[in-house]
């Protein structure tokens, strides 16, 4: 009987194979990314937080976060959505877009002229060695940080396999918060890029635990040991931003 109870115990544990396959994330993300005509992002942002993200739930989407760069000059809104399945996401987007409260919504908030003047989508799909996506907001004030990894080609694999066994655990002593990790959908069958979210106490404090995790004796061998066949990261993108106050992730 203590045999058997151990034996459960293992199986319905967090780290067992079995929970780990049931957590498995089958869902859809999408990060867009809008940018504001001139002065227009503080008007946006009242639009999201009065009204597009209540009407987004009411179409089937999940609102995961919404954060803008901190540099002031960066005139930008950064938001993930979660949908069941690309499907249910073309649905859900329609819905929305001919819902006569977004119509009007959007009509009267650009009375004083155009908020958008362009929009990004990106796609993409969970990695299997990402954290659970499941947003909560921590007590503390923090910060986040994006980081887009564009791989030499076929490179890809190695830089999954390098984050997956070794990255995600070094970023961690290091003081940093994992969050999310995807890789993006691109056109035309092109390789993914690696698209992920960090959490720090500060822009400062992100910096510094980069600089001690650059340093650091294991991270150096894990890198030449990685780089053996050649140069992985052919293009790095980080952006710090804050979290808005109705981000589910803040």
């Amino acid at each position: 009987m203590i045999l058997f109870l151990t034996l459960l115990g293992f199986i319905l544990s967090a780290d067992s194979p079995i929970a780990v396959a049931a957590k498995k994330e089958n869902r859809v993300f999408e990060l867009r990314i809008y940018h504001c005509e001139p002065g227009k992002l503080n008007d946006l942002i009242a639009r999201f937080q009065n009204h597009t993200t209540s009407l987004f739930e009411k179409h089937g989407m999940t609102n995961i976060g919404y954060w803008v760069p901190m540099k002031e000059d960066n005139q930008s809104l950064y938001y993930v959505l979660a949908y069941p399945d690309l499907p249910s996401r073309e649905a859900s987007w329609k819905s929305f877009s001919a819902d006569p409260t977004w119509n009007e919504v959007r009509k009267k908030s650009e009375e004083q002229g155009k908020i958008v003047k362009s929009v990004e989508s990106v796609f993409m799909n969970p990695e299997d060695f990402s954290p659970a996506i499941r947003p909560k907001a921590s007590k503390k004030e923090r910060v986040f940080e994006l980081r887009i990894y564009t791989c030499h080609p076929g490179r890809l694999p190695a830089l999954e396999k390098r984050f997956r066994d070794h990255t995600l655990k070094l970023f961690k002593k290091h003081g940093m918060t994992n969050i999310a990790y995807w890789k993006s959908v691109e056109k035309d069958g092109q390789q993914p890029r690696l698209i992920y979210f960090l959490a720090h106490e500060s822009e400062p404090a992100g910096k510094a635990s980069f600089a001690s995790f650059g340093k650091d004796p294991e991270w150096i061998r894990v890198r030449d040991e990685s780089e053996k066949d050649g140069k992985i990261v052919q293009k790095l993108e980080s952006i710090y931003m804050k979290a808005l106050p109705f981000s589910a992730y803040r």
